[in-house]
């Protein structure tokens, strides 16, 4: 093998911890040249910007002319843009219901739609449900109950739960109601499914129950 350990006298290749190194040098110089760096650079740069278009949004009957990226989730437009913080970012991916608002009076997860398909749409959120000294029957029924404990999930299930029973006076079926009868009730099993969308990690499942009971019963 020569100085370099490359060769030995034989004529066949030789690996050494020398020769290893001094090939990687050679490869990491090779990669960092300009021209490489440039062909690398290529694609970020032919990318597109962000695209910004106005969107309008009523929100709680106050209407609202944004000027957004197409990529902003109607839960960020809602806290970022219009800073209502009352509608909460959970788990981001539809799983929690925290960011439960309703659009068009129907419930749906704001962190799974985007705000610009909602131009010109309805929404309410938890703030215009009702607010300190004059509260929507449901929160006062949460309060009364104690349908809360971090009260973190709390604004996505009091939106949730008002349009529950909206959907069962309006005899929207659900899983229970279909396997038990045609039209809905309010019992406990069907509030249960058509609650089980809002996640309460501290457990006040059976005093949210009972909050959206009564209030079910006073308004009977």
């Amino acid at each position: 093998m020569d100085s370099s350990g490359s060769m030995d006298s034989s004529g066949d290749f030789d690996l050494s911890r020398r020769g290893i190194l001094a090939s990687g040098a050679a490869s990491l110089a090779l990669a960092s040249l300009p021209g490489d760096a440039t062909a690398r650079a290529e694609p970020a740069e032919r990318g597109h910007l962000p695209v910004r278009i106005p969107v309008a949004l009523t929100v709680n009957d106050q209407k609202f002319e944004l000027e957004l990226d197409t990529r902003t989730t109607l839960l960020d437009a809602l806290r970022e843009h219009i800073r209502l913080s009352g509608t909460k970012k959970g788990c981001d991916h539809g799983q929690c219901g925290a960011c439960t608002v309703i659009v068009e009076g129907r419930r749906i997860n704001s962190c799974l739609t985007l705000a610009v398909m909602h131009d010109g749409d309805k929404i309410t959120t938890i703030e215009g449900l009702g607010q300190p000294g004059d509260l929507h029957a449901m929160q006062a029924a949460f309060v009364k109950h104690d349908g809360y404990q971090c009260g973190y999930c709390t604004p996505g299930q009091i939106c949730s739960a008002v349009s529950v029973l909206k959907e069962i006076e309006a005899g929207i079926p659900s899983h229970v109601t279909a396997d038990l009868e045609a039209k809905p009730r309010v019992t406990e099993a069907e509030l249960r499914e058509r609650m089980s969308g809002n996640i309460c990690r501290c457990g006040a499942y059976s005093n949210i129950i009972e909050a959206i009971s009564e209030v079910s019963e006073n308004s009977a």
